[in-house]
């Protein structure tokens, strides 16, 4: 019965043998799982317990029979009971703890983010906390990162405190400063997977703004902020770097001397070096040194990487100091004649366990025949041995190296390959781990996975056959290899997988293991020797211990080619006038070109056929500077785009350009002179037009025809660090600013007239931009179009190529027809909307008498009652040439019938005069010739006649060595801005008879060798100013002209130059010297001494002596007597050149010098009565007498300190401490503009001190008085509305900005000010489209203001239920 009852329980139970197998398999996955949860240790130890039961048991019964030794059928089954039943306890044990953990995995959730951090802004040295809420199962971890670096609150307790309580995480930043300005993020992770939050910090000034446009500085260790805000540091930077030239393997070294005022020793600048915008660091191939007053990088090995653009950044608290320069590389002298330069730029991407993808950029030079290909070398860190990666040379410049050792570190180097040879091997790359990339992740401070995984011999893991690859997909394919790529499977068991590779040919279901050997470790295979051409499909196939999976869904069919298409040729490339040494060369980009590396530009001297790279690093913009190019010389130029499939076909050969420095353009500034340097030009060729120096943003240049693409859209690689980053950051002066920004294109030209009409063209004019663009005009596109029955046609180009004139021929048209115009404007940034299309002119041939209008007037030297008009002379001149022109002349806001003629006679004369200060005024010219006066020319803008503040006008000057010429200042100069000089108003543009010099603010006209042929009016113009512009007559009625006849005269009878002119000493004892000094006299010099026109000698009265080394000639008199009174002359005779020096009346000399003693003494007096600060008072008033006596008599003076003279002895007093002042300084409070100047004294312990004498003047400024938040962050759909306060008087301008762009009221953006106090502003219907950064400017005649918020839209999430 005992027997048969475990038997009858089994069945009874339900168990089977298949069921005792599913149960021991549930057992085993749910040992297997639990590896991976967080209860695995207090599992093992609650199975061991169960195990340890089950062996006493079973232990006790074997001992007790063998005790007994008698194996009986009862104690049989006893044994066998006991044992079922210890078997089905822990599989029932099991089972429970399995559906336990089940139930825990639906509670099991990745983290979530409840409540989200906020942004804020801040002032500087306040605290601000950032805080969130999170929910999550398992409990997260969670980290704080500033700017993807993670936080340590234990290396910065002072400055860092994170607390965790209750799924409530907060980080806290004490006493914020500069560097705490950044994007905060805190991630959150647990064994389900990691989520993240993003927060802004902005922390604002007390004393200044800081331009949001540049980058906020670091500060190093050796960089102590300065919290003395009365100091105010100002950097010099002199002993500029230039642009340099390097070869590789050589070592560069470049810097700057800094000159920071006041100096002290506590408070040392940051200094910061950047290459192409990127901060250097130090390292192998790169130093940086700082002596204390000269900052110097130095590079080691060039490479050709080691090219671009250089910025040196001086960072004190008062703001920091930038200059920046061009550093070209050129290649090596290769090992083989005509071998190629060496490849650059080698990086490692997309780094597996046993695969990585080596990229670089094609080399400039070639040596002459076409680059064959490229070979990759690998080798291992620590090791030197390298090894060639591929065995046949590839093309495109990006390669799959396998077969990497998993663990291992390694380097690459790429070597280029032509017919002649090999050439030297790249920079090495940095090293790359072939690991895992989720592995790489794991190794941070914070990794999710910490626990170990055991496995004992007591609980055998049971392999599981993984499952299926997904997401399989052809991510790189060219003529020499084929890139797959695809996801892990999911179910993968326990231990790692490896993957084998299946091809098939398109068409056929026949499939062949690609890699039959080694399985690959990472998903990612490249696959080599496919069939260029052939079309392939590809599968993949996990595998491990427990055996190979299923294969992936296959890919699409792919041919075996380059899918990346080398770039098509660049467009028209121009070159523009730049420096003596470089020229500005700018193209039109290459269409359609994929991901473009850059451009390479060389250049040819004109004829020689032999071209040289201008740059060995590709650019990526459109427009670069050629340097190191010969003066004088003519250049054409080419060039060529790169990718990674290769290097374009060169572009069509640029128009020759002369290499000559540019005057008037404003394209590229020119580095200033050094203090005390002065530059010498000859004129070149300018423009006159004028730029408005403001400051704009970039506008994008509208779509043209293919033609004539934009030449210039790059961002000005070369100029921007140098220029862009100039800040001023004051600690409570407001400082003027130079607004440096990239050019944008020119506005629409206006006023569009026809010149001249024949039977098939027709020649237009128009007027220059309003505005352009911050660069010069390089030239105009005219387009035209035909005009039927009052329906306008299609667009037509006249001219491909730009013209410079603001004046063209349209050919090519139809007699009769009717034909309207527009005119696009173009500078360095692109080429600008068109203009309105224009009046409808019908092209027929003119045949009037009189003469057709003139054209291009231009208003200068605007003066407060006169100015000067300039014209150009009509195209149409009639049946007879111009004889004349008459001006007319009316107020701006006058009718049109009030247009008045200026001269009664026609004339050529363009001064204007007799004008009302303060009117506007509009003229117009008409051309006469005998047949009449022929239609007026387009009126001329509005002119004020008013000499604005700080013009100047030209001064002659004429030098000790008899040079004359003529001087302009200009005190409003621009960076961009040149003198242009002309004579008769035609711009002189290779003078023969003169030279120009410039520095600073001045420039002068020198004539070389003035003669009647300079005679004529001469005027200078200053371009990019608002019209500083001056003239001179040189006729034969002026006084000048004296000065001509002057220096002819000097020619023919030179002089002796004197040191000194003749002077009279009174010696002790009566004796008198008489005495010069020549500059510079002969050993042929002679001299004689002249009293009364009678020859005197040495003798007993006189002694002479003339030294000829010094030039100083001496005659002394013994004895001074009442015969002695006359006049006394030395004559000097070196060759043809003679001086005459003469002093006459010598007893009056004599009186005056003892006068003069006298008076000094007094001086004296006055001057240590001031110094050391005596008493003096009107007690001290009264009659001081000075009495002077030797042995042969005596003499006495007088000063009188009564009245008069007392009151002009305090004057004395006080002039020492009024210039001691310090020029005046003017500064913006809230309670209004102080005007203040420091003044020295002297105590009554003869101590210098001093004071600050303060004026202020309260004033109404504009000022935003509150009401705006700093950041608003509202639901899409929702309205938003916002109020602020305004103050000003009077009431102020209120403009409203968005992101910088001035907004109109509308439907949507609904803007307000009522009552002059409350401007309101609100968006109905907010959506994403309206996120953005918000301004007010406010603004009246005493100030200027602005409030500034950010506006963040986000989107409602989706209703509860929907799977997200």
């Amino acid at each position: 019965m005992l027997h048969n009852s475990p038997l009858s329980h089994e069945f009874q139970s339900g168990l089977s043998d298949t069921e005792e197998a599913r149960a021991k398999e549930s057992a085993g996955y749910l040992a297997r799982r639990d590896l991976f949860a967080s209860g695995v240790e207090s599992e093992r130890i609650e199975h061991k317990s169960h195990r340890t039961v089950m062996r006493e048991s079973a232990e006790r019964i074997s001992l007790s029979k063998r005790v007994s030794g008698d194996p009986s059928p009862s104690t049989h089954n006893s044994l066998l009971l006991l044992w079922l039943e210890i078997k089905y306890t822990f599989l029932f044990i099991t089972n429970e703890e399995y559906h336990k953990h089940l139930n825990e995995d639906s509670l099991m959730h990745t983290p979530e983010f409840v409540i989200k951090p906020r942004s804020h802004t801040v002032w500087e040295k306040q605290c601000v906390r950032l805080h969130c809420t999170i929910s999550g199962c398992p409990e997260p971890r969670v980290v704080w990162y500033k700017n993807n670096v993670s936080i340590d609150p234990m290396a910065t307790p002072e400055k860092y405190k994170v607390e965790s309580s209750y799924s409530v995480h907060s980080l806290e930043i004490n006493k914020c400063d500069f560097d705490d300005t950044a994007q905060y993020r805190v991630s959150a992770m647990n064994s389900k997977g990691e989520t993240s939050a993003f927060a802004s910090v902005v922390v604002k000034r007390f004393k200044g703004e800081i331009d949001e446009f540049l980058p906020s500085p670091r500060l190093r260790k050796y960089f102590t902020p300065c919290l003395e805000y009365g100091v105010t540091f100002e950097t010099h930077l002199v002993e500029k770097f230039g642009v340099s030239f390097g070869r590789e393997g050589e070592t560069l070294s470049f810097g700057c001397s800094v000159i920071i005022y006041p100096s002290l020793q506590r408070f040392q600048p940051e200094i910061e070096w950047y290459r192409d915008d990127k901060l250097l660091v130090p390292s192998k191939w790169v130093q940086m040194h700082w002596s204390g007053d000269r900052a110097t990088l130095t590079l080691s090995h060039l490479n050709k990487e080691d090219e671009g653009l250089y910025t040196l950044r001086v960072i004190t608290k008062s703001g920091f100091e930038t200059h920046s320069a061009y550093v070209f590389v050129r290649d090596a002298d290769a090992e083989v004649a005509g071998a190629p330069g060496a490849p650059l730029d080698v990086h490692s991407l997309d780094a597996n366990k046993d695969y990585v993808i080596v990229t670089w950029k094609q080399p400039a030079v070639d040596g002459g025949s076409p680059i064959l290909g490229y070979f990759v070398d690998r080798c291992e860190v620590g090791m030197t041995h390298w090894a060639q990666c591929n065995d046949t040379p590839v093309k495109f410049a990006r390669f799959p190296v396998t077969g990497l050792v998993e663990g291992r570190s390694y380097v690459f180097r790429v070597r280029a390959v032509n017919k002649a040879g090999m050439s030297h091997s790249s920079r090495v790359s940095e090293p790359v781990a072939a690991m895992d990339p989720a592995d790489r992740t794991r190794k941070g401070p914070f990794a999710p996975w910490t626990g170990q995984i055991i496995v004992t011999e007591e609980e055998p893991v049971e392999g599981v056959v993984p499952g299926r690859p997904c997401d399989l997909s052809v991510i790189e394919a060219t003529k020499n290899y084929v890139v797959l790529s695809w996801k892990p499977p999911g179910e993968k068991g326990h231990e790692g997988v490896m993957y084998y590779v299946e091809k098939c040919v398109s068409g056929t279901d026949s499939w062949q293991r690609v890699n039959t050997e080694i399985p690959v470790k990472s998903p990612r295979f490249a696959l080599f020797d496919l069939a260029e051409g052939k079309s392939y499909r590809f599968r993949v196939r996990c595998c491990n211990s427990a055996g190979v999976g299923e294969p992936s869904e296959p890919t699409e069919a792919t041919t075996v080619g380059d899918k990346l298409d080398i770039p098509s040729a660049p467009g028209r490339v121009v070159p523009t006038r730049n420096t003596d040494t470089s020229v500005v060369v700018s193209w039109e980009a290459s269409r359609d070109a994929k991901e473009l590396v850059g451009y390479y530009i060389e250049s040819s001297i004109t004829g020689s056929n032999t071209w040289e790279p201008c740059n060995n690093k590709p650019v990526k913009g459109t427009r670069f500077i050629c340097h190191g190019l010969t003066t004088d010389e003519s250049y054409v130029f080419r060039v060529r785009a790169v990718n990674a499939a290769g290097i374009s076909e060169f572009s069509q050969e640029s128009e020759a350009i002369k290499v000559k420095a540019a005057i008037g353009k404003a394209s590229q500034r020119e580095p200033e002179p050094a203090c005390g340097q002065e530059t010498t030009k000859q004129v070149a060729n300018s423009s006159t037009e004028l730029l408005k120096p403001n400051c704009i943003q970039k506008e994008s240049a509208t779509e043209l025809p293919d033609s004539r693409k934009s030449s210039v859209n790059s961002s000005l690689e070369q100029e921007k660090a140098g220029e862009r980053e100039r800040g001023r950051r004051g600690s409570g002066e407001k400082r003027e600013r130079k607004c440096s920004v990239m050019p944008a294109s020119p506005t629409p030209p206006y006023g569009i007239t026809v010149l001249e009409c024949v039977r098939d063209s027709m020649v237009l004019a128009w007027k220059q931009p309003t505005f352009i663009g911050g660069a010069d005009i390089t030239g105009y596109f005219v387009d035209y179009r035909e005009v039927i029955g009052g329906v306008p046609g299609k667009w037509h180009e006249a001219n491909i190529k730009s013209v410079s004139e603001r004046a063209y021929r349209v050919s090519e048209l139809k007699e009769n027809m009717l034909y309207q115009f527009q005119v696009r404007a173009a500078n360095m940034a692109g080429v600008g909307i068109p203009s309105l299309p224009s009046e409808t002119f019908k092209c027929e041939e003119w045949t009037i008498a009189v003469p057709g209008p003139p054209h291009d007037l231009q208003v200068q030297e605007v003066r407060k009652d006169s100015l000067v008009l300039l014209w150009k002379p009509p195209v149409y001149q009639g049946r007879d040439p111009v004889n004349g022109y008459y001006i007319d002349i009316k107020e701006a806001e006058a009718d049109f019938e009030m247009w008045r003629g200026v001269n009664e006679k026609a004339t050529d004369k363009t001064f204007m005069k007799d004008l009302k200060m303060g009117e506007s005024y509009v003229f117009r010219v008409r051309a006469q010739n005998k047949a009449g006066v022929g239609k007026a020319s387009d009126s001329t803008e509005p002119v004020e006649a008013v000499t604005k503040p700080g013009t100047a006008e030209i001064v002659v000057n004429v030098d000790d060595d008899g040079v004359i010429s003529l001087n302009f200042e200009c005190s409003n100069l621009t960076a961009d801005s040149k003198f242009v000089w002309s004579k008769n108003y035609v711009e002189m543009t290779e003078p023969e008879r003169m030279t120009l010099e410039t520095k600073g603010s001045k420039s002068k006209a020198i004539f070389k060798t003035p003669s009647e042929e300079d005679l004529g009016i001469y005027s200078c113009f200053v371009t990019h100013t608002d019209g500083a512009s001056a003239s001179y007559t040189l006729s034969e009625e002026s006084e000048f002209i004296d000065l001509f006849h002057f220096c002819i005269h000097d020619h023919k009878f030179p002089i002796i130059p004197l040191k000194t002119e003749l002077a009279v000493e009174l010696l002790e004892k009566g004796r008198v010297r008489f005495w010069l000094q020549a500059e510079k006299i002969s050993a042929n010099g002679k001299v004689e001494y002249v009293f009364n026109d009678n020859v005197v000698h040495q003798g007993e009265k006189y002694k002479m002596n003339f030294d000829k080394n010094t030039g100083i000639i001496e005659m002394f008199m013994e004895s001074l007597g009442k015969e002695d009174e006359g006049t006394f002359t030395f004559q000097l005779q070196d060759g043809k050149a003679t001086t005459v020096s003469v002093s006459l009346f010598v007893i009056l000399v004599l009186l005056l010098l003892f006068c003069a003693s006298v008076f000094l003494f007094l001086q004296v007096f006055i001057f240590l009565s001031t110094l050391f600060s005596l008493p003096i008072s009107k007690k001290d008033a009264g009659i001081y007498e000075v009495v002077l006596k030797d042995d042969r008599g005596k003499d006495t003076s007088t000063l009188n300190l009564t009245d008069q003279g007392f009151k002009d002895l305090m004057n004395q007093v006080f002039s020492v401490i009024a210039n001691s002042s310090t020029p005046l300084k003017i500064q913006s409070t809230e309670e209004g503009i102080r005007l203040y100047t420091f003044v020295s004294y002297y105590n009554d312990e003869l101590h210098c001190t001093g004071n600050r004498l303060i004026l202020v003047f309260f004033i109404d400024r504009a000022r935003v008085a509150g009401g705006l938040p700093d950041v608003v962050t509202i639901q899409e759909g929702k309205c938003l509305n916002l109020t602020c306060n305004i103050w000003g008087e009077p009431v102020p301008e209120v403009t409203w900005l968005k992101n910088e762009r001035e907004m109109v009221s509308n439907d949507h953006y609904i803007l307000k000010f009522e009552s002059g106090k409350f401007a309101s502003f609100t968006i109905t219907s907010i959506n994403t489209s309206d996120s953005g950064k918000y301004s007010i400017l406010v603004k009246n005649k005493y100030g200027t203001e602005s409030g500034d918020f950010t506006v963040s839209v986000f989107i409602p999430d989706e209703e509860p239920g929907k799977k997200k």
